[in-house]
């Protein structure tokens, strides 16, 4: 394809990202378990947890098409585009269960999405080893959210925690991958960083 033809493809997947029009591959994890009656605060205090997991994902997607667009191998840039691909599952599950929980997603998302796509960009234009080496790194910092969301989680909200949990298992699995295909580990230091910067993702978008 082209350049043009790459950037209209571009385009159109982060519009389909933004405006929530992925449909899920998958059954939703949560599908066939039964809802319960939820206080005020608890559906508020999970619909805050499933928007910050949401946002997380837009941030997913952001990212690899950054680096799909800027990496240098094909295979490297199909790898990714697949793993944005089975992630999109994510979206719609959580989107449904916000809706379940009379919520919405996050306002800033279009901003993390921005913000998201040029790490991508400049972490693929760092070379493949370092792009592979990221994907890693942030599927890393998801994993410690998803595992403190499902401490967190209401203890009766089986349906969220159930979402949570397949999201968890497969973000654990595309980090492992993106290691075994080549990617450099980052040191702890730079993890480090990007948990500061996540946390402010996730204490804005809680409430916003």
């Amino acid at each position: 394809m082209s350049i043009f033809d790459e950037l209209i493809g571009g385009f159109d997947r982060a519009l389909r990202t933004l405006t929530n029009t992925h449909e899920a591959a998958r059954r939703n994890p949560g599908e066939e378990v039964a809802e319960v009656d939820l206080s005020d605060e608890e559906r508020a205090h999970a619909a805050g947890l499933m928007r910050v997991n949401y946002t997380g994902e837009i941030c997913a997607q952001a990212l690899y098409e950054g680096q799909a667009a800027t990496a240098r191998d094909s295979t490297v840039r199909n790898r990714l585009l697949t793993a944005a691909e089975k992630e999109a599952d994510h979206l719609a599950w959580c989107s449904e269960r916000l809706d379940e929980l009379d919520s919405r997603p996050s306002v800033l998302n279009p901003l993390f999405y921005a913000a998201s796509y040029a790490l991508g960009v400049a972490t693929g234009l760092a070379g493949d080893k370092i792009s592979l080496g990221m994907v890693e790194a942030t599927e890393d910092r998801v994993c410690a959210h998803l595992e403190n969301h499902l401490d967190a989680l209401p203890a009766t909200d089986e349906r969220s925690r159930a979402i949570v949990t397949q999201m968890y298992e497969d973000e654990a699995r595309h980090g492992a991958e993106a290691l075994a295909a080549g990617g450099e580990e980052f040191p702890e230091r730079v993890k480090e960083i990007m948990a500061v910067m996540s946390r402010l993702m996730t204490e804005t978008t809680y409430r916003v």
